[in-house]
Protein backbone atom coordinates (compact mmCIF):
# COMPACT_ATOMS: atom_id res chain seq x y z
CA UNK A 1 0.00 0.00 0.00
CA UNK A 2 1.71 3.59 -0.68
CA UNK A 3 1.40 5.99 1.68
CA UNK A 4 2.42 9.89 1.72
CA UNK A 5 3.81 11.14 5.19
CA UNK A 6 5.64 14.12 6.52
CA UNK A 7 8.28 13.28 8.70
CA UNK A 8 10.11 16.47 10.33
CA UNK A 9 8.53 18.66 7.46
CA UNK A 10 10.02 16.30 4.61
CA UNK A 11 7.72 13.87 2.35
CA UNK A 12 8.40 10.57 1.67
CA UNK A 13 6.36 8.14 -0.67
CA UNK A 14 6.46 4.91 0.40
CA UNK A 15 5.05 1.23 -0.67
CA UNK A 16 4.34 -0.25 3.14
CA UNK A 17 3.05 -3.27 4.02
CA UNK A 18 -0.91 -2.48 5.86
CA UNK A 19 0.44 -4.06 9.05
CA UNK A 20 3.44 -2.02 9.32
CA UNK A 21 4.06 -0.55 12.48
CA UNK A 22 5.13 3.43 12.04
CA UNK A 23 8.04 2.56 14.80
CA UNK A 24 9.18 -0.11 12.01
CA UNK A 25 8.79 2.55 9.20
CA UNK A 26 10.72 4.99 11.11
CA UNK A 27 13.46 3.05 12.18
CA UNK A 28 13.74 0.71 9.07
CA UNK A 29 12.68 2.26 6.14
CA UNK A 30 13.34 6.04 6.69
CA UNK A 31 16.70 5.33 9.29
CA UNK A 32 15.08 7.93 11.98
CA UNK A 33 16.85 5.60 14.90
CA UNK A 34 15.83 8.39 17.41
CA UNK A 35 12.81 6.68 17.79
CA UNK A 36 13.41 3.91 20.27
CA UNK A 37 11.80 0.42 20.07
CA UNK A 38 11.40 -0.80 23.58
CA UNK A 39 8.91 -2.99 25.20
CA UNK A 40 6.70 -3.93 22.29
CA UNK A 41 3.63 -3.84 24.45
CA UNK A 42 3.05 -0.24 24.23
CA UNK A 43 3.76 0.02 28.15
CA UNK A 44 6.97 2.01 28.12
CA UNK A 45 6.86 5.11 25.82
CA UNK A 46 9.97 4.69 24.69
CA UNK A 47 8.63 5.06 20.82
CA UNK A 48 6.52 8.74 21.14
CA UNK A 49 6.45 10.59 18.39
CA UNK A 50 3.66 13.39 17.51
CA UNK A 51 1.37 12.82 14.91
CA UNK A 52 -0.04 16.20 13.86
CA UNK A 53 1.01 17.59 16.92
CA UNK A 54 -0.57 14.80 19.46
CA UNK A 55 2.04 12.38 21.25
CA UNK A 56 1.63 8.94 20.32
CA UNK A 57 3.48 5.57 20.83
CA UNK A 58 4.39 4.80 17.54
CA UNK A 59 4.37 0.95 18.47
CA UNK A 60 0.48 1.30 18.70
CA UNK A 61 0.02 3.38 15.14
CA UNK A 62 0.44 1.24 11.66
CA UNK A 63 2.56 3.05 9.24
CA UNK A 64 -1.10 3.52 7.19
CA UNK A 65 -2.63 5.52 9.56
CA UNK A 66 -0.36 8.38 9.18
CA UNK A 67 -1.40 8.35 5.05
CA UNK A 68 -1.14 12.60 4.86
CA UNK A 69 -0.24 13.21 8.22
CA UNK A 70 3.24 14.85 10.02
CA UNK A 71 5.15 13.01 11.83
CA UNK A 72 7.58 14.35 13.95
CA UNK A 73 10.29 12.46 15.71
CA UNK A 74 13.25 13.87 18.06
CA UNK A 75 15.19 14.50 15.22
CA UNK A 76 12.88 17.24 13.87
CA UNK A 77 12.77 19.11 17.35
CA UNK A 78 15.03 21.43 16.49
CA UNK A 79 13.44 21.98 13.13
CA UNK A 80 13.88 25.34 11.72
CA UNK A 81 16.42 26.48 14.40
CA UNK A 82 19.86 26.98 13.00
CA UNK A 83 22.20 24.00 12.88
CA UNK A 84 23.67 24.74 16.38
CA UNK A 85 20.61 25.80 18.30
CA UNK A 86 18.53 23.25 20.21
CA UNK A 87 14.81 23.24 21.01
CA UNK A 88 14.43 24.26 24.60
CA UNK A 89 13.54 20.98 25.66
CA UNK A 90 16.60 19.24 24.44
CA UNK A 91 18.32 21.83 26.14
CA UNK A 92 16.39 21.86 29.40
CA UNK A 93 16.95 17.66 29.02
CA UNK A 94 21.08 18.69 28.98
CA UNK A 95 21.09 21.56 31.35
CA UNK A 96 19.39 19.88 34.15
CA UNK A 97 20.33 16.04 33.68
CA UNK A 98 16.70 15.08 32.60
CA UNK A 99 18.50 11.75 30.76
CA UNK A 100 20.90 9.21 31.96
CA UNK A 101 20.68 6.07 29.55
CA UNK A 102 18.91 8.18 27.01
CA UNK A 103 16.40 5.29 26.11
CA UNK A 104 13.32 7.10 27.14
CA UNK A 105 14.49 10.95 26.64
CA UNK A 106 13.44 10.99 22.80
CA UNK A 107 9.96 10.09 23.58
CA UNK A 108 10.25 12.25 26.54
CA UNK A 109 10.93 15.07 25.07
CA UNK A 110 8.55 14.88 22.11
CA UNK A 111 5.92 14.48 25.27
CA UNK A 112 7.32 17.36 26.92
CA UNK A 113 7.23 19.50 23.86
CA UNK A 114 4.06 18.95 22.26
CA UNK A 115 3.16 20.13 26.41
CA UNK A 116 4.90 22.99 26.19
CA UNK A 117 3.22 23.83 23.04
CA UNK A 118 -0.63 23.57 24.81
CA UNK A 119 0.66 24.84 27.86
CA UNK A 120 3.39 26.87 28.01
CA UNK A 121 3.76 27.45 32.05
CA UNK A 122 2.67 23.50 33.13
CA UNK A 123 2.99 23.25 37.06
CA UNK A 124 4.80 20.13 37.80
CA UNK A 125 2.36 18.40 38.26
CA UNK A 126 1.12 18.26 35.09
CA UNK A 127 4.29 17.86 33.44
CA UNK A 128 4.44 14.60 35.50
CA UNK A 129 0.74 13.74 34.52
CA UNK A 130 1.88 14.44 30.85
CA UNK A 131 4.82 12.28 30.88
CA UNK A 132 2.89 9.21 33.15
CA UNK A 133 2.40 7.23 30.06
CA UNK A 134 5.97 6.89 29.71
CA UNK A 135 8.62 4.79 31.92
CA UNK A 136 12.59 6.06 32.54
CA UNK A 137 14.18 3.71 34.91
CA UNK A 138 17.08 5.69 35.39
CA UNK A 139 16.67 9.15 36.79
CA UNK A 140 13.31 9.03 39.17
CA UNK A 141 11.40 12.07 36.83
CA UNK A 142 12.75 14.39 39.18
CA UNK A 143 15.61 15.86 36.64
CA UNK A 144 12.42 15.35 33.67
CA UNK A 145 10.14 17.42 35.73
CA UNK A 146 12.65 20.24 36.05
CA UNK A 147 14.13 19.95 32.48
CA UNK A 148 10.81 20.55 31.22
CA UNK A 149 10.66 23.25 33.32
CA UNK A 150 13.75 24.84 32.70
CA UNK A 151 12.84 25.22 29.35
CA UNK A 152 9.23 26.53 29.82
CA UNK A 153 11.13 29.24 31.53
CA UNK A 154 13.57 29.72 28.59
CA UNK A 155 10.72 29.75 26.61
CA UNK A 156 9.04 32.34 28.66
CA UNK A 157 11.79 34.93 29.40
CA UNK A 158 12.34 34.56 25.03
CA UNK A 159 8.78 35.68 25.08
CA UNK A 160 9.11 38.52 27.45
CA UNK A 161 12.04 39.74 25.53
CA UNK A 162 10.29 39.69 21.99
CA UNK A 163 7.47 41.09 23.96
CA UNK A 164 9.72 44.13 24.89
CA UNK A 165 11.59 44.38 21.85
CA UNK A 166 8.22 45.04 20.38
CA UNK A 167 6.61 47.58 22.61
CA UNK A 168 10.35 49.50 22.25
CA UNK A 169 9.96 49.33 18.50
CA UNK A 170 6.50 50.80 18.22
CA UNK A 171 7.18 53.34 20.66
Amino acid sequence: MQITVSVNGESYVRDVEPRLLLTHFLRDELRLTGTHWGCDTSNCGACVVRLDGVPVKSCTVLAVMADGAEVSTVEGLAHGRSEAELDPVQEGFMVCHGLQCGFCTPGMMLTSRALLDRDPAPSAETIREAISGQICRCTGYENIVRSVQWAAAKEAAVRGSADTDTSEAMA
